[in-house]
């Protein structure tokens, strides 16, 4: 019988998460580029009784990409692909933010198209911040985001004159945002289902990262004023990709779904900002 496979790409805290919560009964391939990350999920995950396979994959390498997606079709029918690995502010200077969160995301979404299976459905980890920077992106660039082939978005004029790591991670999640809009009606004609997840903040290593860092007590403040009033769990979009990747979702495509306690809710009802005054 020809196997299962659930692609995930980025083992961090929220990929392994998608492993536990949608893996059982699939064969999981798990992909990042860093070895140690990756062989650390892995032994996790075998531990744990899932069946796992890997590759290390540099999503900024259209070869590395297309030889993940190749991987994945040799060990059965893709009928699910998550795709969590990205670049935080405070880890990357600008131009890692785009090779990996636009550039990255855009080749994941091109190379798989061509192996995922009719029925089955890919979801991207994208942010609440891109719902903070779509009004300052001009609609001519982010319709060029959204439909520009992913060999031309690292020269767009509206990417190269971005100098700042915070507003590229945002525009490069607005972007992922329309990408997968666009995307989706190409995965349409296999018969496949395109969503993207917008996470708050969440309690992952790279989440503590960003918590430390020089923009840690605003995110703390808007967590504070939001409906639910707490960080994320991994689990939280663990639970929200499953959804997502299920038939429960099968009329569900080309949109995208803020998982963020409330936070851009708060935001928009001038509440964070009226107690941050």
């Amino acid at each position: 019988m020809t196997a299962d496979v659930l692609a995930v790409i980025g083992v961090g805290g929220m990929g392994l998460a998608v492993v536990r919560r949608s893996g059982a009964g699939r064969k999981v391939l798990l992909a990042d580029f860093n070895e140690a990350l990756l062989e650390d999920a892995v032994d996790k995950a075998l531990g744990e009784g899932y069946d796992v396979a890997s590759q290390v994959v540099d999503v900024s390498s259209r070869d590395s990409t297309a030889a993940l997606a190749a991987t994945a079709r040799e060990l059965g029918t893709v009928t699910g692909v998550v795709h969590t690995a990205g670049l935080s502010p405070v880890q990357a200077p600008v131009e890692a933010i785009w090779r990996v969160d636009l550039y990255g995301v855009a080749l994941v979404l091109e190379e798989f198209e061509k192996v995922i299976a009719r029925g089955g459905a890919g979801v991207v980890i994208s942010s609440m911040s891109a719902y903070m920077a779509g009004g300052r992106i001009p609609p001519d660039a982010l319709a060029d985001l959204a439909a520009k082939p992913a060999d031309d978005l690292l020269g767009l004029p509206f990417v190269t004159g971005i100098d700042d790591p915070g507003y590229a991670y945002s525009v490069a999640k607005r972007a992922n945002q329309a990408r997968v809009q666009a995307e989706s009606v190409r995965w349409g004609g296999r018969g496949a289902r395109l969503n993207s997840i917008s996470p708050g903040v969440i309690s992952t290593p790279m989440g503590q990262q960003e918590l430390a860092g020089g923009s840690g007590a605003q995110m703390r403040a808007m967590v504070e004023a939001s409906g639910t009033g707490r960080l994320g769990t991994p689990g939280d979009i663990a639970n929200a990709a499953a959804f997502l990747l299920s038939s429960d979702a099968s009329f569900i495509t080309g949109i995208d779904l803020l998982v963020d306690g409330g936070v851009v809710a708060a935001l928009d009802a001038g509440r964070w900002g009226r107690e941050a005054g």
